[in-house]
């Protein structure tokens, strides 16, 4: 088993006073030889959007984008003709393919929203673009590692096209279990949103994250009440 620390205070960062970006991979003006992906993972982006506030329309193409809402509300319209909010609680999945253009917005005009953006390289290139969005409600048990993404249609949580799984876990103190590796020749990329977790035997605090490859198979322990994201992808582009 390789692991690779990356500690919350590491990731790129940047203040446009609309919005407070986190960055874990090279994004925007920050710049990371040594942090350009992690396998197909290009972009883990931990934003802070002011109210009414938001990015403008423009495009995007050949990636799978995955929105997930922390806390707040996020007003999206695209080129396919989706005009929606996504809430915190659920998940939005858009696959780019041969080009689409979107805006996105703080949907509400009083309270900031808190979000991941995730982009993922797909296996698959110019496809026709889609868009899916769940509750996830309907997929979140307590104390378990829940899975909200996966590469089939007929599987729990969204789907995209590329062979990754991605899980969340909400987990009480002093829980333990372990994650098996779904695809031989899988990474995950683990990050703690909120709490103090012990991952393959390395303790990680909020926002902390860690780099997991050559394994099968690891142990997860909470030192606290967690939650967690657990993303488990392709380690060749």
């Amino acid at each position: 088993m390789q692991t690779q620390i990356f500690r919350a205070e590491s990731r790129g960062g940047a203040d446009y006073g609309w919005l407070k970006a986190n960055y874990s991979f090279s994004f925007a003006n920050y710049h990371n030889p040594e942090r350009v992906h992690f396998g197909v993972l290009r972009v883990l982006n931990d934003d802070v959007i002011a109210p009414a506030k938001g990015f403008d329309t423009h495009p995007h193409d050949n990636m799978e984008i995955i929105t997930i809402p922390l806390s707040g509300r996020l007003a999206h319209k695209d080129s396919m003709g989706h005009t929606s909010y996504i809430e915190s609680g659920e998940v939005q999945v858009m696959s780019a393919g041969k080009g689409i253009f979107h805006s996105e917005f703080n949907g509400s005009d009083d309270d900031e929203l808190k979000l991941f953006q995730i982009w993922l390289f797909p296996n698959q290139r110019n496809v026709e673009p889609r868009y899916q969005q769940i509750s996830l409600s309907s997929v979140e048990q307590k104390n378990t590692l829940y899975q909200i993404l996966s590469p089939k249609a007929d599987d729990s949580g969204v789907w995209i096209y590329q062979d990754a799984w991605f899980h969340m876990g909400d987990l009480d103190p002093d829980w333990q279990g372990s994650y098996e590796i779904k695809k031989p020749g899988n990474g995950v990329y683990l990050m703690v949103i909120e709490g103090e977790v012990k991952v393959a035997g390395q303790l990680l605090s909020t926002r902390d994250a860690i780099g997991i490859t050559d394994t099968e198979t690891f142990t997860i322990e909470t030192n606290s009440a967690a939650r967690i994201l657990i993303m488990d992808v392709p380690m060749n582009i």
